[in-house]
């Protein structure tokens, strides 16, 4: 079954729980098959939790989730050695999953992002000096509700150079809105039933890379990250990371709509997803209400596509 099928089934699978966010599921789905990490961005009740978990639930996929506060500690997310029958025994922390869902992360201390930092990186953890191989899908879905200032600590740049993808999520339509009510009064159990397996999504990760890019459109994607420098309203343009990520990014959309090839388009879509957070406005411009989100439209809207 080629891959774009098993995404159709996987998104009809989520939008069980999940309404109106295709597209957003559809960028979470691209973020694991890049092996990258998800940054979803929203307020309360925007169905951040259930679109990581019905993804989760569709690929059968293991998920555990963390509920992040300021004293969380790195050994509540990594692990820690205890005694048993007088010798040290490690008891694996949540990390030892394939999707992490990372809920409230800007709640933790910048000691537990350190911590969570490195597992993202390296796909492994170091604990009393000894490291633990983490799954090789492994995924990390932060949430993060844009709208707190108290108790919370902001990521740094690096930080969130590490998340492959930002997902804004606003508010539902009056149509979404009527859907959710009605699915309420019909679901009572967990509906979303296992379609696809991590086999599938290893194999569309050896097939991704055989996805064709045309040396034009891999340098519109090095013009896009380079203009983000230019700017004038921007303090910290995108990272070279950043560029790769949209060009693995690009590859994915465009195995997952059932091509060989990635378009300009791809690239529009990826840039969009990987560029907006971690392109940073100067201070004044911050003030004024510029966003990395208006700032990326923009630099799209300057760079002409081949």
């Amino acid at each position: 079954m080629a891959f774009s099928e098993i995404v159709e089934r996987v998104l009809s699978e989520a939008s069980k729980v999940v309404r109106g966010r295709l597209g957003e599921l559809k960028l979470i789905v691209a973020a694991i098959l890049v092996g990258g990490h998800v940054l979803l961005e929203g307020p309360p009740g925007t169905g951040k939790t259930l679109m990581a978990r019905a993804v989760a639930s569709a690929f059968n996929l293991k998920f555990r989730r963390v509920q992040f506060t300021p004293d969380t500690l790195p050994m509540d997310l990594l692990g820690q050695f205890s005694l048993r029958d007088g010798r040290l025994v490690f008891r694996k922390g949540p990390v030892f999953t394939d999707i992490l869902l990372a809920d409230e992360i800007n709640r933790a201390s910048p000691r537990v992002h350190s911590a969570l930092l490195e597992a993202m990186q390296e796909r492994s953890v170091t604990v009393l000096g000894r490291t633990y191989r983490l799954s090789p899908l492994f995924t990390v879905v932060a949430t993060m509700n844009p709208f707190e200032s108290e108790g919370v600590y902001p990521l740094s740049e690096a930080q969130l150079d590490r998340f492959t993808v930002s997902i804004r999520l606003g508010p539902p339509s009056v149509e979404e809105l009527e859907e959710v009510i009605e699915a309420s009064d019909s679901v009572y159990e967990w509906p979303v039933r296992p379609v696809a397996g991590p086999g599938d999504i290893e194999a569309a990760r050896r097939e991704a890379r055989g996805v064709y890019v045309d040396g034009n459109v891999r340098r519109y994607i090095a013009a896009l990250v380079a203009e983000t420098w230019r700017h004038p309203s921007v303090r910290l343009g995108a990272s070279p990371r950043a560029a790769v990520d949209v060009y693995r990014l690009s590859r994915a959309l465009a195995l997952m709509e059932g091509r060989t090839y990635a378009t300009p388009d791809h690239v529009r879509e990826a840039a969009m997803a990987a560029l907006t957070h971690r392109v940073f406005p100067r201070p004044e411009a911050r003030v004024a209400g510029v966003t990395g989100w208006r700032i990326v439209e923009e630099v799209l809207e300057r760079v002409p596509a081949p």
